[in-house]
């Protein structure tokens, strides 16, 4: 096992959901921190703003831009261990704007292998459930096939097998996690639950997709405690890892779950045509074997469902004008 308290720590994407929890996991661990976060004008700090003025004061952070393999030499020297979450999210905006996917998580994934490869850097990289496409077979283990059914999923692919690449060609030490659909405070509202929940607090009403769609939905923090456990096994190097609840819903069910926590009746379900894949980039079905994660780290989810959506719900209520309610953003 690996002391990752007597390690150097950065978080490439700490300013996003997942990346945000994750220092904050650290942080409470007494694990030295730093935050790398996308220069922007503003000077603003991301979900890392939601953080104590405790955690705030002992987390260091840098702000600079993946696709610089300079900066990221530079930001990298006296790292022990890297945690790569910084991405372009966000699938809608992949039919856009492709190449500003292939450039950030493409490119910016490999300058972050360089910089591993010259200072012998321990890596892990953060993968996406997406990469499985619609199951060939349920639930998915680390054996099912990737399938780049949007340029957002294609990136990730991408991504995942330059990783691959470099633990072959070079002896790097690195893991990849492959979460299924994360979900807690912070989150923005282009993900699926605080799309559901901010339309409920406003009406009976929901504008989405469809309500087919069956997701495996694991809550922020038992995902973080995923990605801490990878970095310190050592018996994992060069492997995918699912991190996943291991139980499918629907979507229509979802809605349900958090009608009745919300205490709202009489739902009416909108599909919002403008918010449609296109036919063959839909993904249906992901449920998540998370087999491997149990028997190779010692992970296994804590914490379930609804208890989740509470937490979520809590936070939503509080910090309602955190989101835009009703307004598609890609």
């Amino acid at each position: 096992m690996l002391d990752l308290s007597s390690k150097k720590i950065l978080v490439t994407g700490a300013a996003g959901f997942i990346g945000s929890h994750l220092c904050s996991q650290m942080l409470d661990m007494d694990i030295d921190v730093t935050a790398l976060t996308h220069y922007n004008s503003t000077s603003t700090n991301g979900n890392l703003d939601f953080l104590d003025s405790r955690k705030k004061n002992n987390l260091k952070i840098i702000k600079g831009n993946i696709e610089d393999p300079y900066f990221i030499d530079k930001s990298l020297e006296s790292v022990d261990v890297v945690f790569h979450l910084a991405a372009l999210i966000g699938i809608p905006y992949s039919y856009s704007a492709p190449m500003s996917y292939v450039k950030t998580n493409i490119e910016g994934t490999l300058n972050i292998l360089e910089s591993c490869k010259k200072n012998k850097i321990k890596m892990i990289h953060t993968s996406t459930s997406e990469n499985y496409g619609t199951a060939i077979y349920s639930p998915i283990d680390e054996n099912h096939p990737l399938q780049g059914q949007s340029p957002y999923s294609a990136s990730k692919i991408s991504a995942d097998k330059i990783v691959e690449s470099y633990y072959n060609s070079f002896d790097i030490d690195v893991v990849t996690i492959r979460p299924f659909n994360v979900f807690g405070p912070r989150q923005s509202a282009r993900a699926i639950i605080p799309t559901i929940i901010t339309q409920l607090i406003k009406s009976n009403t929901i504008e989405i997709v469809s309500d087919k769609p069956v997701r495996d939905f694991t809550y922020v923090e038992d995902t973080v405690i995923g990605f801490i456990k990878a970095a310190q096994h050592e018996n994992v190097s060069g492997k995918i890892i699912n991190i996943g609840n291991g139980q499918g819903i629907s979507i229509k069910e979802l809605i349900d779950m958090c009608a009745k926590k919300l205490e709202v009746k009489n739902v009416e379900i909108r599909n919002n045509l403008s918010r449609n894949r296109p036919e063959k980039s839909e993904v249906f079905k992901l449920i998540c074997n998370n087999q491997y994660a149990k028997e190779s780290i010692l992970w296994e989810p804590k914490i379930p469902l609804s208890k989740g959506l509470d937490l979520t719900i809590d936070f939503i209520k509080h910090n309602i004008n955190f989101y835009n309610v009703g307004k598609y953003e890609i």
